[in-house]
């Protein structure tokens, strides 16, 4: 078969007893392993700026490039694990493995938190005269955090396709991915509080352990599923290199003159949906047609391609001028994750110089404001799924699109940069008159609290946008590519967290804004930058997404399940 469309094999569906593999059976299994993997990771990654600062002498602004590169990483690379799932080991065997490198990863981790050689010298006066840690105990904790990331990437992303491709219905898909992103944000908000508490108040050790525990637990619940899985098999080859044969053949031939005939180009003949669907190539970048357009010696006496680097299948065209015409909307992301990257990494540094005390005895960590973020986002999942798309269905003919979903996103993740630079601009003034101004651990009499009301209006955004782009590149993503369409959401959150790096970079050349005492500088006008570059991308989204047109012309996809 030319083409990549992934088919079920029929005899992998079946059990040795004879049951139907794939459905609701699989879904404990695979909820459970996100679960316990979501903690694993949200156990070590979201207290690691504070692991830096205190265990490993770091400035506070190298803390936080540090941590938005073990970020990127860990949504950069899902698109790497997208290609090898499918393209060779699939989905199954790309998660165990990836679950085992991210327990070697946290394993490494919990011995540099329990082994002293592997740590500086503590320095608790964060005067500028502390020790920097050696070349082995950089190089120790560098390998620690990359094999832990890159087994979070593997995972994370992988697990929501395969997920997916165990139920038949569309209406059942779209049950899932809201599991999936629940079971993700809650265990991660769980993690945030729960480990980091215990990393702050008990040991990093405890810390590091009980993650290293919960990512084993999750590997286990996965595997005592296996035999449940429905197996999807890839046909034809990578669809990957398919892709990259529709250019070579287009280029080879791009002096041929092109017919308006349809039994002049080729269509596999063992998927006949595409002699109803696309009769000819389109007329959309009308080069690419030279790929499926049949010439002389181009195909054997039995029908079948001679050469296929020379000649491709119809569909194989259109699979990539899709990829094409969704770049735009997917290069939309990259500002919007930059601007949630900037805002969360420069949170834990706006809190550890706020007061964290609720009551007299106790003092909220930090990195637990994350938590914030991930209850408005389930909060905000919840609401729209449960409250506002059956009112618009029952009350109204409007139907809130993947696009329209994202777009409000974009609109509420703008006001959250504002809402930011307002808050900021309030902490900066109490510390200039408190005379704050200069000393490494001053803390300014003013509530964390007030940072919720941003992380709030973060959440929701996230619960607008989030799943919007998970829905829309799920739907719209060539038949071939459903394994790596949830990944293309990662792959610009991850290229987000390595432009938030450059802008962080380029701020501290060409201003004062951020120094390493950020009572010192001007935090707020970072945000406002990142507002107006939010509203700058936010007029490129609405260009590009009102020129988009779905594939199902007459019934435009949406994240509504079917009733």
């Amino acid at each position: 078969m030319e083409n990549s469309v992934r088919d079920v094999d029929e005899a992998e569906m079946q059990s040795s007893s004879g049951r139907k593999k794939g459905g609701w059976v699989t879904f404990p299994f695979i909820i459970a392993t996100m679960a316990g993997l979501s903690l694993a990771s949200g156990g070590w990654m979201s207290n690691l700026i504070v692991y830096l600062i205190d265990e490993f002498n770091m400035k506070s602004i190298k803390a936080a490039k540090v941590y938005n590169v073990v970020n990127g990483l860990t949504t950069l690379f899902p698109i790497v694990g997208g290609i090898i799932a499918d393209s060779f080991l699939g989905c199954f065997s790309v998660i165990w493995i990836s679950s085992l490198i991210s327990a070697l990863g946290i394993l490494l981790l919990l011995l540099t938190a329990t082994i002293d050689v592997l740590r500086p010298p503590a320095c608790n006066d964060g005067s500028s005269l502390c020790a920097s840690p050696s070349k082995h105990q950089y190089t120790v904790l560098y390998v620690a955090m990359v094999l832990a990331s890159l087994g979070v990437a593997g995972t994370r992303y992988t697990i929501a396709p395969m997920g997916a491709n165990q139920f038949d219905k569309p209406k059942h898909q779209a049950i899932f991915f809201n599991w999936y992103i629940f079971a993700f944000y809650t265990s991660f908000a769980v993690s945030t509080t729960a480990i980091v508490y215990v990393e702050d108040n008990v040991s990093w050790a405890w810390g590091f352990g009980i993650s290293m525990a919960c990512n084993i637990l999750g590997l286990v619940m996965f595997l005592a599923g296996k035999r449940f899985y429905r197996r999807v098999k890839e046909q034809g080859g990578s669809p990957f290199v398919n892709l990259a044969r529709v250019i070579v053949a287009a280029i080879q031939k791009w002096r041929v003159p092109l017919s308006e005939q349809t039994q002049h180009y080729y269509h596999d003949p063992s998927d006949r949906t595409t002699l109803t669907t696309s009769p000819i190539p389109t007329k959309f970048l009308k080069f690419l047609n030279c790929a499926a357009f049949i010439t002389e010696g181009d195909t054997r006496s039995d029908g079948s391609i001679s050469n296929r680097w020379r000649l491709c299948t119809v569909q194989q065209v259109e699979d990539l001028k899709s990829l094409i015409k969704l770049f735009p909307l997917w290069a939309s992301g990259f500002l919007i994750s930059t601007q949630l990257v900037i805002q969360t990494s420069l949170l834990i540094l706006q809190a550890l110089k706020m007061d964290r005390h609720m009551g007299p005895h106790f003092e909220i960590p930090a990195s637990t404001m994350l938590v914030f973020i991930l209850l408005f986002t389930c909060i905000a999942i919840s609401i729209i799924d449960r409250l506002l798309y059956p009112f618009l269905a029952k009350y109204t003919s409007f139907s809130l699109t993947p696009l329209q979903r994202i777009g409000i996103g974009h609109v509420i993740t703008i006001v959250s940069m504002a809402v930011s630079a307002l808050v900021e601009s309030r902490r900066l003034r109490l510390a200039k008159s408190h005379n704050l101004q200069g000393q490494n651990n001053a803390i300014v009499p003013m509530s964390v609290f007030w940072l919720v009301p941003q992380l709030a209006l973060n959440g929701i955004g996230e619960g607008f946008h989030f799943p919007g782009h998970m829905v829309f590149y799920y739907q719209e993503f060539p038949a071939s590519l459903k394994s790596t369409s949830t990944a293309m959401v990662a792959l610009f959150i991850g290229i987000a967290y390595y432009l938030g790096n450059g802008l962080i970079d380029l701020v501290q050349r060409l201003s004062g804004w951020l120094p390493d005492n950020i009572n010192d500088g001007r935090v707020d006008n970072v945000f406002w930058l990142c507002c107006v570059l939010g509203s700058a991308n936010f007029i490129y989204y609405l260009v590009f997404a009102s020129l988009y047109k779905y594939k199902n012309v007459d019934d435009k996809p949406s994240d509504v399940p079917s009733k």
